[in-house]
């Protein structure tokens, strides 16, 4: 059974990164394969700069990749994975996917250039963590993401956007969704 340490995980958070309560960090410090993507701008991301910075990070590792997003994070895999060397990676996590097609444009929107959301298969196997009370996707729209990028679909109740102020901590729950979406990897089953 493939387990955690037969890839290297990259976290990958989304705008203003995730702090010290975001269950993102927690589970860096927890896991020692788990490393964080850093990015030079976290308050005005340009996809262009985080798509080169997640690239860089693939061509680092030593082991299949697993991504780990949240939020624009997740904007990031899906725009990244058009036009990128996708070889590396094993599977996607996605978490809370933001619908940036509903603030593009938009004069206080701080991030360019991750719109428009893609509406076709990932190159690799993902599964999509949705809340039925996230702010920034109704739960109908990131339905129909999971289904247009053959992903899992993963309802987690009502926990908004499961960043820092849902105080998720460990996020166990969120654990077991990761290890059920390892083990289908295994079996050809992630989708």
């Amino acid at each position: 059974m493939r387990d955690l340490a037969d890839f290297d995980v990259l976290i990958l958070p989304g705008w203003h990164n995730s702090g010290p309560d975001h269950w993102q960090s927690h589970w860096e410090a927890a896991f020692p394969r788990f490393r964080r993507v850093q990015q030079a701008d976290w308050a005005a991301p340009r996809f262009e700069d985080w798509a080169q910075r997640l690239s860089e990070a693939l061509a680092a590792c030593e082991r299949p990749a697993l991504l780990v997003a949240h939020s624009l994070g997740t904007a990031l895999v899906t725009r990244w994975a058009l036009g990128a060397d996708t070889g590396r990676v094993a599977g996607a996590f996605l978490v809370a996917t933001t619908d940036v097609d509903r603030f593009a444009g938009l004069p206080e929107t701080a991030f360019r250039g991750f719109d428009p959301v893609p509406m076709r298969p990932l190159p690799f196997p993902s599964c999509v963590v949705a809340s039925r009370n996230d702010e920034r996707v109704t739960p109908e729209r990131a339905r129909a993401f999971a289904e247009a990028w053959g992903s899992r679909f993963v309802d987690a109740g009502h926990l908004g956007h499961m960043g820092s102020a849902a105080r998720l901590g460990l996020w166990p729950q969120g654990l077991v969704w990761l290890g059920q979406f390892l083990a289908a990897l295994e079996t050809g089953r992630a989708a």
